[in-house]
């Protein structure tokens, strides 16, 4: 089963009037952990946007776990992100005002589905996470404004991970760590990923960690905008 599968989509901002993004097709499998790569200023984050729902294609189809994505209305596309997708941001997008373990349960607030399928109570599966991604329990009640940046990084993969999502998707979170840490965090993620059975792409303009995943997939060769834009 592909997880996602675009078909023609094309995307431009308001008044620009050449393509950022032309992909005529991709597709990911269930189960399968992608590196996408490109350049700053490629498109990688606005095909983030567009797979998350924040956006929508100038024209073309998203289809997410078989469901026409891309043509709901923007409450279902909310239900539906918030139901299937966790998202690990490049700034993390962690809520300073909450303690850690507050941060992690936020997918299980807005999801009843993410919810159920927590094994055990939400408080223990947190710290499951925590303690699988090698961050102190202690850290739990600590405001997150406390955390190291590595700490936050885990925290906010914790959030994203809670409820077994079937997609999950990562914005260069590693982006502010050495690589030796990118790695360990990256093997680390992949672990629990490969428990839930949960699909992972990865965006990062960091090629050298593309090896420790299943594909990668380099954003100007599927991009028919970026070769029309060169000419």
């Amino acid at each position: 089963m592909n997880v996602i599968e675009l078909s023609n989509l094309q995307f431009r901002w308001p008044k620009q009037t050449a393509n950022l993004l032309d992909i005529p097709s991709l597709s990911v499998r269930k189960g399968e952990k992608v590196f996408l790569k490109g350049p700053s200023g490629s498109g990688k984050s606005s095909l983030l946007s567009l797979l998350a729902g924040i956006t929508q294609p100038t024209s073309g189809e998203i289809n997410l776990l078989q469901q026409p994505f891309s043509r709901q209305k923007p409450t279902q596309r909310d239900k539906f992100r918030a139901n299937h997708i966790g998202y690990i941001f490049q700034m993390f997008n962690l809520l300073p005002y909450l303690s850690v373990i507050d941060n992690i349960l936020l997918p299980c607030r807005f999801s009843n589905q993410r919810k159920r399928q927590v094994t055990g109570s939400m408080e223990q599966e947190a710290k499951r996470l925590l303690s699988q991604l090698h961050l102190p329990l202690e850290c739990l009640e600590r405001p997150i404004n406390e955390l190291s940046i590595g700490q936050q990084q885990r925290v906010a993969a914790a959030r994203a991970l809670i409820g077994k999502p079937e997609l999950l998707i990562a914005d260069e979170p590693t982006s502010a760590l050495d690589h030796d840490s990118r790695e360990a965090f990256i093997q680390l993620l992949m672990a629990e990923c490969e428990q839930a059975n949960t699909t992972l792409l990865f965006v990062s303009h960091d090629e050298t960690l593309e090896s420790l995943f299943d594909r990668s997939i380099a954003l100007n060769d599927i991009n028919k905008a970026t070769r029309e834009n060169r000419q």
